[in-house]
């Protein structure tokens, strides 16, 4: 792996970096103004609407997807950007059209969907032009475990029925959310892996209930389409809206949430950079007891920490994507599960000595500190809690070594 990244990655994270610094980070205060003038819309706010077209006039779109509508970066190349964003995580990813949970479903549909679910969906999901929303997590039962899930997919003639309920359902509040991809059963009494289908259901459907918003430590990314809870309630759509073929749920969310790990640890990472940055302001303007906080040694051993802890996971993640794109997501998917682990905890953490050091201005919306570190807590249990992550890498961790095995 060469640790020195290319012409084309130097280019677009200089590009990016410039979009951040002269519209993203100075339009925050605007998106703020917008949503607390507008407290009950769930619409995309007019600032978010003048950056995207302003991404997309400086060839700033679709950077996720290589080969397709602008997207021209590996994993690899893509994974700077993606820590660049994390700065403004309200702003930049969806500015650019690389916020989730469009990116994964963009992905999904552009690796498995037929050539008319991709024209009537793919299509407008690239252009801007719509949202989506991804629903597997249920409320009744412990969806880490997928086999438990109990949304219910029946097969009758031309068409499939679809009952039961979502929730945390990132995005379905915004109105421009036109599709939702669903998980659910087509065979319970099939292998365990074998008995779960995704099916494409929009929003609009007969039967299709968004029933509330689901705030995140009081959180309700707005901004952001918000998370809800969804209730399915015979739900018909024709057979060709079935994602691959039955059985293949599982698989297809498993490649659905690898790249996916990636961008999110990414983006934590450009939050704990942020974080970095502002304590550094903080520390050296601020005095208590006689001195500059940036002359305390503890805050001097919280700065070195941080400082070691992203480091160190950025390496991690960096070779992880470097791995995705060599020999493919499954061959790497023991360190796509230790980036998944690690970095949410590790931002965390650093999120946290920022707050310690901004006092009670920290728990404040008066910095971004607050915000980022609900949002790094969230990542613990998205896509799958770290427990799941961890039993899954030990047991990795555990087989007899190959030759050809990566570590």
């Amino acid at each position: 792996m060469e640790f020195a990244p290319d012409a084309l990655t130097r280019a677009k994270t200089e590009a990016v970096r410039a979009f951040l610094d002269e519209c993203v980070i100075p339009a925050e205060p605007v998106l703020a103004a917008e949503v607390e003038a507008t407290p009950d819309d769930w619409s995309p706010r007019p600032v978010v609407r003048a950056l995207q077209r302003a991404a997309r006039e400086r060839g700033l779109w679709n950077l996720f997807l290589p080969g397709v509508h602008g997207g021209e970066l590996t994993n690899l190349q893509y994974a700077p950007v993606a820590e660049l964003s994390g700065r403004s995580p309200r702003l930049a990813p969806v500015a650019m059209n690389c916020a989730a949970p469009d990116t994964g479903n963009m992905e999904l549909l552009a690796q498995f969907g037929s050539p008319e679910q991709r024209a009537e969906w793919l299509e407008p999901l690239l252009e801007g032009r719509i949202r989506s929303a991804f629903c597997m997590t249920e409320p009744a039962v412990a969806s880490s475990d997928a086999s438990q899930i109990a949304t219910g997919i029946r097969r009758e003639g031309e068409q499939y029925v679809i009952n039961g309920r979502k929730w945390f359902a990132t995005g379905a509040m915004n109105p421009d959310c036109a599709i939702l991809i669903v998980m659910g059963k087509t065979d319970p009494e099939g292998p365990r892996h074998r008995q779960q289908s995704m099916i494409l259901v929009p929003r609009k459907t007969p039967g299709v209930t968004v029933v509330r918003s689901l705030p995140v430590f009081g959180y309700d990314d707005r901004d952001h389409g918000g998370h809800a809870e969804i209730l399915f309630e015979n739900v018909r759509v024709p057979a060709a809206n079935l994602i691959g073929e039955e059985g293949s749920g599982f698989a297809i969310a498993q490649a659905r949430l690898g790249p996916g790990r990636v961008h999110h640890c990414m983006r934590a990472i450009g939050m704990a950079e942020r974080a970095l940055d502002l304590v550094r302001e903080r520390a050296s303007e601020r005095t208590a007891f006689g001195g500059l906080l940036a002359d305390k040694g503890t805050v001097r051993t919280w700065a070195a920490e941080s400082r070691i802890e992203v480091e160190a996971l950025r390496l991690l993640v960096l070779k992880t994507a470097w791995l995705m794109d060599t020999v493919g997501n499954k061959q790497a998917m023991t360190e796509i599960q230790a980036i998944k682990i690690a970095v949410p905890r590790a931002v965390q953490r650093i999120l946290d000595r920022a707050i310690q050091l901004f006092g009670a201005a920290g728990l404040s919306h008066e910095q971004p500190l607050a915000e980022m570190f609900a949002a790094a807590r969230a990542m613990r249990l998205a896509d799958g809690p770290d427990e799941v992550h961890l039993a899954a890498l030990g047991k990795a961790e555990l087989r007899p070594r190959t030759p050809t095995a990566p570590h």
